[in-house]
């Protein structure tokens, strides 16, 4: 009888072992940031989220659904700089939900840390994603933008989209709808 109990405890360990390496071993989710990110998020924008589907209402949802497949609305990886390094676009959003806000920011991995950059803030919660390189028209026929590497656009879904592009020297923007 004591054998018995000794075999079942040790599958029982054997068990953990395995479900801790399969768990370990887990693709990540579309919103999980890269290693080392996420600490740095939390330092400088403590209380903040990446913006997931569930945050998103049903409308919104099913809009991004459609052009984005199951990718993360906040989170979205682009050679943005030109250069290479991993780069990554994210919306974050935190406080109470009648006072939400969201911010922009894109982070890009320099040697062993992160530069993080704000490029906007906005009280709805948006999505976000890449385009190619590329001209682009402000939705009021009055600047253009000619951008050599990919850029990033923020939308408010039926309400406005602002597209954003790295110069070489500073971020320009333009609305692309409004």
């Amino acid at each position: 009888m004591r054998h018995w109990s000794l075999r079942i405890g040790g599958a029982g360990v054997w068990l953990t072992a395995v479900a801790i390496q399969v768990a370990a071993q887990a693709p990540p989710g579309p919103c999980t940031l890269p290693r080392g990110l996420g600490s740095e998020i939390s330092k400088k924008h403590p209380g903040t989220r990446i913006v997931r589907l569930e945050d998103l209402d049903d409308y919104d949802r099913k809009l991004f659904q459609k052009d984005h497949g199951k990718r993360c609305p906040g989170l979205v990886r682009v050679n943005f700089y030109g250069d290479g390094k991993p780069t990554w676009a994210l919306v974050l959003v935190g406080g109470e939900s009648s006072k939400q806000k969201a911010e922009l920011v894109v982070a890009r991995r320099v040697a062993s840390d992160w530069e993080i950059r704000s490029l906007e803030t906005t009280d709805e919660v948006p999505v976000v994603w890449r385009e190619g390189p590329g001209e682009y028209s402000d939705v009021y026929g009055q600047k253009k933008i000619r951008a050599t590497r990919p850029v990033v656009v923020l939308c408010g879904y039926e309400s406005w989209a602002i597209l954003y592009a790295w110069t070489g020297k500073e971020v320009e923007k333009i609305w692309i709808s409004d």
